[in-house]
């Protein structure tokens, strides 16, 4: 009885993770879907044994649908390595003392665009190194750890910075070849018991009043796999490109979450993303190429 009552209590808590939408909590589980997922197998072992038909059928089946949600986003296709677009994603870190190595990066992949999260007091001179070859910039006021900045080598339409101070999003309209373009960056707080949800709630109406097309990059604090990616993926009528890219260790690399993501156009073709070095962040960076069409 002990190893089925552990056994319902595994398989209820990845099922919890599946609803984010009616409780944050549900987003703090999906964070940690992969291992629960496999943890419910295990379960559903247990139950086998125990000869609980339908409970094992049922776990069988929740334990299916989860491994589908994390591994599919594996797979995703991509006809990106000469789409004509490019954008460097980057969670410097207050911690960061030198941004030599990320402005040297940055300059060699070239990207057209930049977002930056943590951007504080000191590591802000990362902008004033990017200036001449991106002179397109803004910049928006967060948490203590540091505010989000975009930056663009594509010139802003005057008078289109968005700054939502303190609640990790600032975004500017830029001229490109193919026409205006919203550039966003986006921190969000970690998930519940902290104030993601909220944070996302308060930042969707901003988010539906870009119009036309957009270009986001962030740190989400959130798996691909979500309520709250679903949540600003359709705010914003776009898409997470790429297979999830693992950029932030925890426990001394024994375990890393897919957090920093880069979204485009729902309606574009497929996209591609490239993991970089971190360079003294605790975040990797990532190298998104896409279209706008």
């Amino acid at each position: 009885m002990f190893l089925r009552f552990g056994a319902l209590i595994c398989l209820s808590v990845l099922g919890g993770s599946h609803f984010g939408a009616l409780h944050p909590l549900g987003d703090s589980l999906a964070v940690f879907r992969g291992g629960l997922t496999i943890v419910g197998a295990v379960a559903v072992l247990v139950l086998v044994l125990q000869q609980r038909r339908v409970l094992a059928v049922l776990g069988a089946g929740l334990v299916l649908w989860s491994a589908y949600t994390v591994l599919m986003p594996r797979v995703a296709f991509s006809v990106a390595l000469d789409a004509p677009y490019a954008l460097y994603q980057k969670n410097m870190s207050f911690r960061m003392r030198d941004t030599g190595p990320l402005a040297a990066d940055i300059l060699q992949q070239s990207p057209d665009f930049v977002t930056l999260e943590e951007v504080d007091r000191e590591n802000l001179a990362l902008l004033d190194r990017l200036k001449p070859d991106y002179p397109a910039h803004a910049f928006c006021p967060f948490m203590n750890v540091g505010g989000v900045a975009v930056a663009s080598r594509w010139p802003k339409l005057a008078g289109s910075d968005v700054c939502l101070q303190g609640q990790g999003m600032v975004a500017m309209q830029v001229e490109t070849p193919d026409g205006p373009l919203w550039v966003v960056a986006l921190h969000l707080h970690w998930p519940f018991p902290h104030q993601q949800a909220e944070q996302v709630q308060q930042l969707e109406s901003a988010l539906k009043g870009l119009e036309g097309p957009v270009v986001l990059g962030g740190d989400f604090n959130m798996v691909p796999w979500s309520h709250t990616m679903r949540a600003i993926t359709s705010a914003t009528g776009t898409r997470r490109i790429g297979a999830p890219k693992y950029t932030f260790p925890l426990f001394d690399g024994l375990y890393r979450l897919p957090i920093d993501h880069v979204l485009v156009n729902a309606n574009t073709r497929p996209a591609e993303t490239w993991r970089r070095p971190q360079l003294g962040s605790d975040h990797f960076g990532l190298l998104a190429r896409f279209y706008l069409h």
